[in-house]
């Protein structure tokens, strides 16, 4: 994984404690390790420390779930609709999580919302034709393609000469760390969903930073709020609504770092282009994602970790690797989560002055770099944690009771932490502490 340090420009000096590995046909659990190393390392150097340790144990646990129920259960990460279908040519992935995805991809099939008649439609449609329909109808979508056809592809081709980051050189802020809570006072506005953007800003919580999450109204994920909400303050904010306007624009002109998930072009839709942003808040650092790359013809397509797997080749790869026959997804969102630690270490390298203003990854790219680590040998870690594993104290969530995992990265003189609880959306004010 050198990749990761070479365009953060960073040695990769930490240690490693703990053991396993994920069963998969790519090196998850070395991705996890480096990604958070990653973190650690650049995080060390913003403050001139030296100590830095993983736990490759843990780091790959988080990559699954960070929350352990006490007398309740997570809810279902997918809707009844959701998944893999077989077409008459291939596969196809449907994402319909979200109701107006939902609603798109029946539409296009022209049945109800019961599995069996979405399967049954399924099967009269090409998997690129049933694709091509329910994104333009608004939904999301992935045709399984195998590794070969991916990099003949013209996005898979944009994404093969893309960097693992695009930074835009600048003259960022300078960043005077607090001992022993190296982000305490770093005002962090985030514009993200589940879940590569979420896991950036926990991990800056970890360190001190103010992270205010803002959402629509009524936004809901319950099947992650007590996970990614984690040290974080969540408001409510209709962004086309005037009042609820001139409350961002504020929070935006006072914050130190914007952390957002929006397509290239979708902020500029709701008013707030570069320009605009730049008038507001000209120090702000900006931490951005996309999932299917900043290049290529699909830059601006939706995208989740799910559908990069099935585009990509990992999917498909994965089928051929068990001997399955159907998609065979990675064991855990590895794309997602590492997507997350590696915004915030590239938003540590701008703190420390690195000549950059802006950073964007995509989830696209980063499954290039684990599809150059093959799994040579069969992995066997459970993603089940041990008691051990977890805190021993209690946290109250939205949710309920919980125990959390013990954190996955140790820095001398700079421990990672949380100091709130995961929160419920839309319990905070909009404005800064």
């Amino acid at each position: 994984m050198q990749e990761i340090f070479q365009s953060l420009d960073l040695d990769p000096d930490f240690e490693i404690s703990g053991s396993g590995d994920y069963a998969s046909c790519f090196a998850v659990s070395d991705l996890a390790a480096a990604s958070v190393g990653a973190v650690g390392v650049a995080l060390a150097q913003l403050v001139g420390q030296t100590g830095v340790t993983v736990d490759r144990r843990l780091a790959s646990l988080w990559f699954a779930s960070s929350v352990l129920p006490l007398g309740w259960e997570i809810p279902p990460i997918w809707d009844a609709v959701a998944g893999d279908y077989g077409c008459k040519d291939g596969w196809i992935r449907l994402h319909t999580n979200l109701a107006s995805h939902r609603d798109a991809a029946l539409g296009v099939l022209g049945v109800k919302g019961d599995r069996a008649a979405v399967a049954d439609a399924v099967l009269d449609w090409g998997k690129d034709r049933l694709e091509t329909a329910v994104v333009q109808a608004g939904g999301v979508a992935a045709a399984m393609h195998s590794t070969t056809e991916w990099a003949s592809h013209p996005q898979g081709m944009a994404i093969a000469v893309e960097p693992l980051i695009h930074w835009q050189k600048g003259q960022a802020k300078p960043w005077k760390p607090t001992k022993g809570r190296a982000l305490a006072g770093l005002k962090v506005l985030d514009l993200t969903r589940v879940l590569a953007g979420p896991v950036a800003t926990r991990t800056l919580a970890a360190f001190g930073a103010d992270v205010l999450r803002v959402d629509p109204p009524n936004w809901a994920e319950a099947n992650v709020v007590a996970d990614i909400t984690l040290g974080k303050r969540c408001c409510y904010l209709d962004l086309h609504k005037n009042a609820d306007r001139k409350t961002f624009e504020y929070l935006l002109a006072q914050a130190d770092v914007l952390v957002h998930g929006y397509r290239p072009g979708a902020l500029a839709g709701l008013g707030y282009d570069s320009r605009s942003r730049a008038r507001l808040a000209p120090d702000l650092l900006e931490v951005s994602l996309d999932a299917y790359g900043w290049s290529g013809p699909w830059r601006t397509r939706r995208g989740f970790d799910s559908l990069v797997q099935m585009s990509s080749g990992i999917a498909e790869a994965g089928m051929v690797w068990a001997g399955a026959n159907q998609p065979t997804p990675l064991p855990v969102q590895a794309l997602d989560h590492a997507t997350g630690y590696l915004m915030a270490a590239a938003l540590l390298r701008m703190l420390a002055g690195n000549g950059a203003t802006q950073a964007q990854l995509s989830l696209a790219r980063v499954a290039a770099l684990l599809m150059d680590h093959p799994q040579a040998h069969i992995g066997n870690l459970s993603k089940t944690p041990r008691a051990d594993d977890f805190t021993p104290e209690i946290e109250t969530t939205p949710c309920g009771p919980a125990r959390r995992l013990r954190p996955p990265l140790s820095i001398a003189g700079n421990p990672m932490y949380w100091g709130r609880s995961a929160q419920k959306f839309g319990s905070s004010t909009a404005d800064w502490e």
